[in-house]
Formats: C-alpha cells, structure tokens, sequence
C-alpha cells in the first residue's frame, strides 16, 4: 500500500502562534499552494482518500479530490490546550518547562502529549492495515504526518522533529 501524505497549505495565523487543533483557516494564498499540490499528485489515481476534519485539511482534500473523503478526528493536529492559539514566546509557567523538556510523555496544560497524539495516529495505521488499498491519500498536520513516518519506519519518537514536514508538502510511504 503506498500512503500519500499531505500536509496542509498555510494558515491564516501570525508567525510563531500555536494553534494546534484550534480551527484555523487558510492563508490568502491558498489556490496557489494548493494548485502546486494537486500538480504533484496528478498522475495517482487513488483509492481511498482520508483527511483530518479540520478546516484547513477539508479545504485542501475538497480543492484536491472529487472522490469521497473520509474525515478522521485520528488525525488531529496536537490538542494544545490552553496554548492553542497563543504566541510561543508569550506561553510560559512550570506546565509549559516541563513539556518542553519532555513533549513526548508530558501532555500540554489541558491538552495532550506526542505520545498521546501517536497512540491515536497509530489506532488510525492499524485500522489502515485491515484494507488492501494500492494508494492511499492522507491529508492532515505536521505532528500527525509525523507520527505516522515513525509509526510506519518504527523509529524512535525522540526523532520526530528531525524530519521536516513543509506546508503543502506530499511525502510517499509504503506499508
């Protein structure tokens, strides 16, 4: 099975704001983006499409396929909590020290943590399995695309972060 994992466009959010699962909507620049998107993917003809159902990932999938779309909440951005939607550089207080220091086991102030977002993630892979579709699209978020490249390539959540998954961006993997 060959996953087509895509990353939603940008947002319509200042710089360096967090804002998670909050639902966020496209930038102004969106039909460029997502034209340059649907360019990458044209010769595919897939079999199943599957998207978060956030805003910004709806937009997106609906832009992208004409086919039936799937929405799972499985493959939510990170819930944030109480940070959703506030500046980095404004967010601080001992809650916050002690996720940075440990984001994987440590959930956000009324929110959840990587480990929680893989379990989840993982549920979603697992269920994937069960199916023998040739090409599969995902569109959804940067913690979520990643969870899924370690779930799939069994590395360490410690390596998260060390693949970058751009805005737009189309990452193929094969299960």
């Amino acid at each position: 099975m060959n996953l087509y994992l895509i990353r939603h466009t940008k947002v319509d959010v200042k710089p360096r704001v967090c804002y998670g699962q909050t639902n966020v909507d496209v930038a102004p620049t969106f039909n460029e983006e997502a034209q340059k998107v649907k360019e990458k993917i044209q010769d595919v003809s897939f079999c199943k499409i599957f998207s978060s159902p956030l805003k910004r990932c709806q937009k997106l999938s609906n832009f992208l396929f004409t086919d039936e779309i799937t929405f799972d909440d499985r493959l939510m951005e990170l819930n944030f909590g109480n940070w959703e939607m506030q500046e980095w550089d404004k967010i601080t207080g001992s809650e916050y020290h002690k996720w940075m220091n440990d984001y994987i086991y440590t959930p956000c102030l009324n929110g959840e943590s990587f480990l929680q977002l893989h379990n989840r993630v993982g549920s979603f892979i697992e269920d994937l399995k069960k199916d023998n579709y040739q090409n599969v699209a995902i569109v959804a978020h940067g913690g979520s695309i990643r969870s899924i490249i370690l779930n799939i390539t069994n590395k360490d959540l410690k390596d998260a972060f060390k693949t970058d998954v751009d805005y737009g961006q189309v990452i193929k993997l094969e299960i």
